[in-house]
């Protein structure tokens, strides 16, 4: 295999160890050629009693195309500070990433960043008086000479304009996604037994693409705000406003980047299920439930929820892995094969290019 733009390192963090094998393997399978035991170090990330930090690299990188992978989501990593023990934040988490651009100290050929899910993606538009701090973690890490930037289902694609002239890929992981759901679901992938739905306005591109591949109709939920509250940081939903075909009688399939707290999704599902629908089956990206599970274990009890489906992306804890309305989806084997392309100076398109491949899955049926 022709390393077209130097000798692949893959570096990663604490916060992304317990998936990093998988990504490792995949990389390794397509590269048997190269006799290597392995292809990923892990970053020495320390904390000093105060809570500052530094990361340290065990070998080194120098003429080396390097892939950084952090899952700022992580929420399980601790360190102490003062003696008390503390949970990292996904500030904390981008810091170490600055750390680890620094200590390389320009001596790789290509730097590239993989966030499965992208710092600060919440706040990537700005109302009134507020930071925007997406933009700028991206406009900091390409005047640090970081050559690419990689997520999946970014919270809102265009947050790429804040970098014009660097490379970033939001990757829609929709065929690993619907390859899982069509071998659950097939006997409901019809367009009368099933409607495509999106939670708002803003998931709505991501509905299409969804809806399309699977040749049925879409429809979406109006989120209506109190703009003149905050509450945890976010501006109220007061109601949701279905438009769209009739849902009686048919499944509902809810396509989002993320659960957060799961407020709107257990929202729409009842709202849906007062409108005669008969199963309800959630896609996101990511899934953090902020708030607990209770709300999803109690829908799932009741029959309203039939499955949620999820991927690891990002950090997911084992008892919520045992949930029965849970199926988490692989993404890490396809994170290798896009890490051993980019490497090889190949094209991404024949990876991202899914339709023809669910539209032969579904042709199975």
């Amino acid at each position: 295999m022709k390393n077209r733009n130097g000798e692949l390192e893959i570096l990663y963090f604490g916060n992304f160890e317990d998936r990093i094998s998988i990504v490792d393997d995949e990389v390794k399978k397509n590269r048997e050629n190269e006799k290597r035991d392995t292809f990923v170090t892990k970053i020495n990330a320390l904390k000093f009693s105060n809570g500052e930090g530094k990361v340290k690299l065990t070998k080194s990188v120098r003429g080396k195309d390097v892939y950084i992978i952090s899952d700022v989501s992580n929420y399980s990593m601790k360190y102490t500070m003062y003696g008390h023990e503390n949970y990292m934040s996904p500030d904390e988490h981008y810091q170490d990433i600055i750390r680890t651009i620094s200590a390389i100290a320009g001596k790789a050929e290509r730097i590239n960043i993989i966030m499965p899910l992208l710092y600060a993606s919440r706040q990537h538009r700005r109302t009134g008086r507020e930071s925007l701090d997406c933009a700028i973690a991206l406009q900091q890490l390409e005047r640090l000479g970081v050559s690419s930037i990689l997520t999946f289902d970014a919270h809102d694609p265009n947050i790429q304009n804040a970098v014009p002239y660097g490379s970033f890929d939001s990757i829609f992981p929709v065929y690993p996604i619907l390859k899982q759901f069509i071998a659950d679901n097939k006997e409901d992938i019809d367009k009368d037994k099933m409607v495509v739905v999106s939670p708002d306005a803003g998931a709505m591109n991501r509905v299409i693409q969804y809806a399309s591949m699977l040749s049925l109709n879409a429809s979406m939920f109006f989120k209506r705000r109190d703009y003149t509250r905050v509450v945890n940081g976010k501006n109220p939903i007061i109601a949701h406003d279905y438009m769209g075909p009739d849902v009686n009688g048919k499944s509902a399939l809810i396509i989002d980047d993320m659960i957060a707290s799961g407020e709107s999704v257990v929202d729409i599902c009842n709202q849906l299920k007062s409108r005669g629908a008969k199963d309800m089956f959630v896609i996101a990206t990511f899934a953090f439930f902020t708030e607990g599970t209770e709300k999803f274990d109690k829908l799932y009890e009741e029959g309203v929820i039939k499955k949620v489906y999820t991927t690891n992306a990002s950090y997911i804890p084992e008892e919520l892995k045992q949930k029965p309305w849970l199926c988490v989806v692989d993404l890490c084997r396809f994170l290798g094969l896009i890490i051993h392309t980019l490497n090889s100076g190949e094209s991404l398109s024949p990876l991202l290019t899914s339709e023809d491949k669910i539209k032969a899955l579904l042709k199975k049926l």
